[in-house]
């Protein structure tokens, strides 16, 4: 046995732990709480800094997802005619881009949250999960304007405030701890494979496409095999905009089912994303 391994067992017989060693996961978990002020303050700062940049500051934090909504609706709005355009098509499309912005950015800060930190990974010793929990609350702090202003846009366009719209409560939730589950595995992910950063745009088109954001799926499957129609329910971003828009807009149906297939997902990814990233703590730093 070499002097180095020896020097190591007396250390761990001695309770004392190897520098940047993977703790337990209650433990590493308990850090991350630990931590939250750190968390809360580093995602505050990432917005003053971002929007600092800018003339017109916070103001885009509205403005670019509603210049995104009325470019999708003026092209979309020609390309769909007739009763292939939902009903209330300005608000569902609204609600769409707006819900589908908190996931993107989310999913793409997510991915460069340990790889754009190079430095503060290396420097100073702390949970690296800090890092991408304090990009989703970051997300999730831009997202509170945006949601405002959709019940603003959803009312002038007809919608009537209602009760049922406290359900946006547990949504949200459940539409963060989503975020967070999707961050965490494309934060180790593209540590380990750099070139998977330049594929997140197509993934994100891919989203787009197919969750729903312009378009109603149940129209869209009419006749076809209910095989298609069953992928649907469990796609994720269409369950948490179909709920939305089945809060929000009278004139959309909002499937219960739906409630329990998000929370699923939810649960699942946040668990599956949590272990994941634990499992690579060691080797954050060195890999970057």
């Amino acid at each position: 046995m070499s002097k180095s391994s020896e020097l190591a067992e007396k250390a761990e017989r001695f309770g004392l732990a190897r520098v940047g060693a993977r703790p337990p996961l209650p433990t590493y978990l308990k850090q991350v709480w630990e931590r939250r002020d750190f968390t809360l303050s580093l995602a505050r700062y990432r917005i003053q800094s971002e929007n600092e940049r800018n003339r017109l500051g916070m103001a885009w934090v509205l403005l670019r997802p509603s210049f995104q909504a009325l470019v999708y609706g003026t092209v979309f709005g020609f390309i769909m005619t007739g009763a292939s355009r939902p009903d209330n098509f300005v608000s569902f499309l609204v609600i769409g881009v707006f819900s589908l912005e908190f996931f993107n950015s989310s999913m793409n800060g997510g991915a460069k949250a340990i790889i754009s930190n190079t430095s503060l990974v290396q420097s100073l010793p702390f949970p690296r999960m800090v890092l991408p929990v304090a990009k989703v609350l970051e997300n999730l702090m831009n997202f509170m304007p945006t949601l405002v202003l959709m019940f603003i846009l959803a009312i002038i366009f007809g919608s009537r405030p209602d009760w049922s719209w406290f359900l946006f409560i547990p949504l949200v939730l459940l539409f963060t701890i989503f975020n967070l589950g999707i961050a965490f595995i494309f934060s180790r992910l593209t540590v380990h494979f750099r070139d998977l950063s330049q594929l997140i745009p197509f993934v994100s088109r891919m989203i787009f496409y197919t969750s729903g954001v312009f378009f109603d799926p149940s129209r869209l499957l009419e006749g076809r095999p209910p095989i298609f129609a069953a992928i649907y329910d469990w796609h994720p971003l269409h369950n948490v905009l179909s709920i939305a828009r089945g809060i929000l807009l009278e004139d959309h149906e909002m499937p219960v089912e739906y409630w329990f297939n998000f929370s699923v997902w939810a649960v699942v990814m946040v668990s599956v994303g949590t272990v994941f990233f634990w499992k690579a703590e060691e080797r954050y730093g060195r890999a970057n």
